[in-house]
């Protein structure tokens, strides 16, 4: 294929369910031209209580199944998923960009003087070797408290981003490490997160600032097209087409992509 021909071909996106929109929506912004395809696995959601072996197999599956439909980059839009299947990816797909996400870590330990970071993200990036290697870069440089918080994903899942169920399940959760510990940062290292950051920021007060990897992946992935020289023309009006292996869910992709509040 040559290079204009390619370059006329999607971006995929993949999340374990429909966080991924969060950094989908990133993408858009900086790359209006380009078409994105995103596919969400809701029917196995959530990956972050389940097996390392299994949620490589499921995130190479879904993986391949883009690939040979034509696309010209890959992101995967998941904490979990990235942590246990972008190293093999990156073997396997050595003719594309194979973009990954990590919690923002980096730009929270760096934001003052050894700040104290509370770290949110599902059980399987928590105790994932990426996580633990990631914290083993800032532990010099900041506090770092990591913070399970099995169950989250699914009241985004579900919709829940803003109701009472949902603040009162953050409300419990913060609360004892907001009054332990003066927190500096959050760092939202699960990509369904941004769309509960407001209730998050309610309970944790506007001093506590709020850090999420959507953006640094949405410019990683503008970079590395630049570098391949990837990127669509200016003039094309660029689209956006939602899959998800639960249809029923499609309605609240198109939601959050709209309407989805900013972290």
């Amino acid at each position: 294929m040559n290079i204009m021909d390619k370059k006329n071909l999607p971006i995929a996106f993949f999340d374990s369910g429909v966080g991924g929109i969060s950094v989908l929506r990133e993408a858009v912004k900086l790359l209006a031209p380009e078409d994105f395809l995103f596919f969400g696995d809701s029917a196995n959601a959530p990956y972050g209580t389940r097996p390392r072996e299994e949620i490589l197999r499921l995130t190479l599956a879904h993986a391949a199944r883009f690939y040979q439909r034509g696309i010209k980059a890959l992101v995967i839009a998941c904490n979990t998923a990235t942590s246990a299947a972008i190293n093999e990816l990156r073997r396997i797909y050595t003719d594309i960009p194979v973009i990954g996400i990590e919690p923002a870590l980096k730009p929270a330990a760096l934001m003052s003087l050894h700040p104290t970071v509370l770290v949110m993200a599902t059980p399987g990036t928590v105790n994932g070797n990426k996580f633990h290697d990631l914290l083993g870069h800032y532990t010099d440089r900041a506090d770092v408290i990591p913070l399970g918080c099995p169950g989250l994903m699914e009241f985004v899942e579900n919709g829940d981003t803003d109701g009472p169920e949902v603040t009162a399940y953050l409300t419990a959760l913060l609360t004892p490490y907001l009054r332990q510990n003066p927190i500096d940062a959050i760092v939202l290292g699960c990509t369904h997160y941004p769309f509960v950051a407001p209730v998050i920021r309610r309970i944790a007060g506007d001093a506590v600032k709020i850090f999420d990897g959507g953006e640094g992946t949405a410019r990683e992935l503008k970079r590395r097209l630049e570098q391949e020289s990837l990127l669509r023309d200016s003039a094309h009006h660029g689209s956006v087409t939602f899959e998800n292996s639960l249809p029923e869910k499609i309605a609240l992709c198109k939601k959050l992509l709209t309407a989805g509040p900013d972290a």
